[in-house]
């Protein structure tokens, strides 16, 4: 089953797969996207202005890649606000003109984040592929390769370090148990996600969370929880911020203050903007 969504605007695979906020798609030859998220495995590609999604029903468009690939958003009208007395903005979201917020499982997205903190892409991809196929249940094979989803916390809590050691996870391993065992002490990761969203600034909550500092928090809020005024400062925001906007890199509270002031409800979206820019220089 293949479906074809027509007249998107503000839309670019490569900005989205590769602006540091997913990690279960890898591209392909012919500039094609294949991924597995919401319990579903894809293969997506794009012409333009039409989106093609391979191995999908009408009811998955509706049901779950609408809402994935936040295509209801306007995107058009973010970068003008944001770029409106912006010259940076305007250059960074000119550059990465495609990126969209994804909107990630929230326990995925705490997992991935988790293994992300001091690590590269690529590594981070082999760690949460192997965490899958290892213990993951079976989400189904496409075009000859089987993918597995994010182990639920219930599996994980039962794992030990040295259970984990294939997995290469290094000091990240017992942060990702001690989290599973305290997502189910709380009721698991959807009744966590609830509270989360009630909260003014759900930053502080998720800190409380083993391996989970600010910038994770960050994360976790913008792509789990869809708060676009997270601000993610990791070593590349702090470059960003220091070369294009003159703030010491060490200087974090400024940059977040910045942010917060300039940036406002679409913080988030600014970072992914400016992340994916400053990589290029």
């Amino acid at each position: 089953m293949q479906q074809i969504i027509s007249n998107i605007k503000d839309f670019d695979l490569d900005h989205i797969f590769d602006c540091g906020q997913c990690f279960r798609w890898e591209r392909q030859a012919d500039g094609s996207y294949i991924g597995t998220a919401m319990g579903r495995i894809t293969r997506m590609s794009c012409d333009g202005t039409e989106l093609t999604i391979d191995n999908c029903s009408s009811e998955d468009v509706n049901n779950i890649w609408k809402k994935y690939l936040d295509l209801d958003t306007d995107y058009g009208i973010i970068k003008a606000s944001l770029a409106a007395n912006d010259d940076m903005i305007k250059k960074a979201s000119d550059y990465g003109y495609g990126i969209r917020i994804l909107k990630q499982d929230f326990w995925e997205t705490v997992v991935s984040f988790i293994i992300s903190q001091n690590n590269n892409i690529p590594r981070i991809k082999g760690c949460i592929e192997s965490l899958c196929s290892s213990f993951g249940k079976k989400t189904g094979e496409y075009e000859g390769k089987e993918y597995y989803d994010i182990p639920e916390p219930e599996v994980m809590a039962n794992l030990s370090p040295e259970d984990l050691a294939p997995v290469r996870l290094g000091y990240r391993a017992p942060y990702l148990i001690e989290t599973a065992k305290q997502m189910i002490r709380q009721g698991g990761p959807e009744a966590v996600k609830r509270r989360l969203l009630d909260e003014k600034d759900p930053i502080e909550k998720l800190c409380g969370f083993c391996g989970v500092g600010p910038k994770v928090a960050s994360c976790i809020s913008l792509f789990g929880l869809g708060r676009t005024d997270a601000f993610p400062i990791d070593v590349w925001m702090r470059r960003v911020m220091n070369r294009l906007y003159d703030i010491d890199e060490n200087d974090m509270k400024s940059m977040k203050k910045y942010a917060e002031d300039h940036f406002g409800k679409y913080g988030g979206i600014a970072q992914q903007y400016l992340f994916y820019y400053i990589r290029s220089l």
